[in-house]
């Protein structure tokens, strides 16, 4: 993998979250990117997955789509908080707290401000299920990521947040990354049992 490779597959995510935005039925939009995302992991030259892990690539493990885990939420003030994430690869990635979204019979999430070059949103989430079988990966997984593309949509003062669409970071498929995960304020005790799951 190089930087063209690199380039090339952060393109693919953007276009492909875009057409997931442009799709007027979620459930469509959740099929096309769990088709797209299956053809890029197998067989894109910058795909997370280990060579061992391509032989006999059959797709992700990803739930069917639930329109109840779908929710339109404000963003909400919330004190000011820094985190640093600490990353292997990366040294120390600076985040501000942006706000909180409130996720019915789900519990609050923080959303973070990346402070350094390319800014974003970001909002991992650790749920009860993960790290247990049929559950998501157990140091978390992400529902947006804007620096890389990840984004379903909102207004000015909310976002479009789908667990539906929540998947693990590269770190769980090649230990050679290192992610940020999820702070205490992206934690939760429900189990979400949709998104990408980890056998």
């Amino acid at each position: 993998m190089d930087a063209f490779d690199v380039r090339d597959w952060r393109r693919q995510v953007f276009a492909l979250y875009a057409a997931v935005r442009a799709e007027p039925e979620p459930a469509a939009g959740h099929d096309l990117w769990r088709r797209s995302r299956d053809e890029l992991f197998r067989d894109h030259p910058a795909s997370p997955l280990l060579p061992e892990q391509r032989a006999g690539f059959a797709g992700l493990t990803v739930a069917a789509y639930d329109p109840a885990w779908r929710f339109e939420v404000e963003v909400r003030p919330a004190a000011e908080e820094r985190w640093d994430a600490q990353t292997g690869t990366d040294g120390v990635v600076p985040f501000e707290r942006l706000g909180t979204v409130s996720l019915p019979g789900v519990g609050d999430l923080d959303v973070w401000r990346l402070t350094t070059y390319g800014g974003g949103l970001f909002v991992p989430l650790r749920d009860a299920g993960c790290g247990r079988p049929g559950g998501g990966y157990g140091g978390g997984r992400y529902l947006l990521d804007t620096v890389k593309g990840a984004d379903l949509g909102g207004d000015a003062d909310g976002l479009v947040v789908d667990l539906n669409f929540a998947y693990p970071p590269s770190c769980a498929y090649d230990p050679s990354w290192a992610c940020p995960l999820p702070p205490l304020g992206n934690r939760v005790d429900t189990v979400v049992p949709v998104g990408e799951l980890y056998d």
